[in-house]
């Protein structure tokens, strides 16, 4: 039985939308920051156990978030 809906090879996913909106990344007040906590002791924790590839990935999502919240302080 040949399934018709199954496809083959790489799947193609639509592009995120993006936008210039500041409240994206940080609509309740504070998920910037608790974002850039989480992933600055995932790295931390990686680096920790000697993964420093995935060390370095949880600490460029870390400094996202910190520019993240340096472009929303006055």
């Amino acid at each position: 039985m040949n399934d018709t809906r199954r496809t083959r090879g790489p799947q193609r996913r639509q592009p995120a939308m993006r936008t210039n909106n500041p409240t994206r990344h940080n609509g309740s007040g504070g998920n910037a920051h608790r974002n850039y906590e989480r992933y600055v002791a995932l790295g931390r924790e990686a680096s920790l156990n000697g993964d420093t590839v995935e060390a370095e990935n949880y600490y460029q999502h870390a400094e996202h978030y910190f520019r993240v919240m340096r472009e929303r302080s006055p």
